[in-house]
């Protein structure tokens, strides 16, 4: 199976492609050196000669994209359009990356794949109309939201706060928002299943089962570095106020990785269990 992976550079993207190349597929990464995927001219035949398209690329500076809603909107909604428009002309399955703020995160259980959207931030507002223009574009394709997403290869949550634990000795960490904190390589593998299973075209949630806090996620990683999760002391959101307003409630349903045969990732405690001594190193 022939592979492009459109965001190749960032954290998923990276270990996608070492994925794919690893079990033999022909995988083909881009970024954004190679390709402007907001210009619909530089995106015409991109997807040419591939199977699949994975687009990882995204606007990810959630508090700047308050500021700069029309630089997001361009990234998140318009760059998808052209390369679902690509995946189509060449015939080939499109996979769009998408987000948990697409909703507002209110929710007391589980927000099912066809829950109601209604994204608080400017970030949300431009990765749900990524979602609309992928499904608009290219009737064959996976928008697969994600949450709380950490890996190896970039920055994320569990590096940054052992980092901190480590120069400060003790930390304040927000106990009122939560979520399940997902791996690059889980989230990497579910994409794979998803496939190789010829899941039909939807959207699916790809994050880790189960739920914490970040007050919860930071006292595992720092406890997987070897030190006191006692450190780690609550806060609130209400304490740690910033430009982009942060869901509350992050935990997404997996009933259509289910309804189509494909187990969902598995509980996120678990998984960074195995997760941490590749990602703190």
């Amino acid at each position: 199976m022939r592979w492009l992976v459109v965001g190749a550079n960032g954290m998923l993207g990276q270990d996608l492609v070492e994925a794919l190349a690893a079990r033999g597929d022909e995988v083909t990464g881009v970024d954004r050196d190679e390709v402007d995927i907001t210009d619909p001219a530089a995106t015409v035949g991109l997807a040419d000669g591939f199977d699949v398209v994975v687009n990882c690329a995204a606007y990810t500076a959630v508090d700047r994209a308050e500021e700069e809603e029309p630089v997001a909107f361009a990234v998140n909604a318009v760059g998808p359009a052209n390369v679902a428009r690509a995946a189509r002309d060449a015939g080939a399955r499109m996979v769009q990356i998408s987000t948990d703020y697409v909703f507002d995160g209110s929710g007391t259980s589980p927000y099912p794949e066809d829950g109601a959207i209604a994204p608080l931030s400017a970030y949300g507002r431009t990765k749900a109309a990524g979602e609309w223009a992928v499904r608009a574009e290219c009737p064959d394709s996976l928008v697969v939201r994600t949450a709380w997403l950490y890996g190896a290869k970039g920055a994320c949550f569990p590096k940054t706060i052992v980092k901190a634990a480590r120069e400060r000795g003790a930390l304040q960490v927000i106990d009122d928002q939560v979520g399940p904190p997902t791996w690059t390589v889980d989230l990497t593998d579910l994409i794979l299943r998803l496939i190789d299973a010829q899941a039909p075209a939807g959207t699916y949630h790809g994050t880790s089962s189960g739920q914490t806090s970040w007050h919860g996620f930071a006292q595992a990683a720092v406890a997987a570095a070897g030190m006191d999760p006692a450190i780690v002391a609550r806060t609130t959101s209400a304490e740690y106020v910033r430009p982009a307003p942060r869901p509350a409630y992050s935990v997404l349903g997996h009933d259509a990785l289910r309804a189509v045969g494909v187990e969902p990732i598995g509980d996120w405690e678990q998984r960074f269990a195995v997760a941490a001594p590749v990602v703190l190193g």
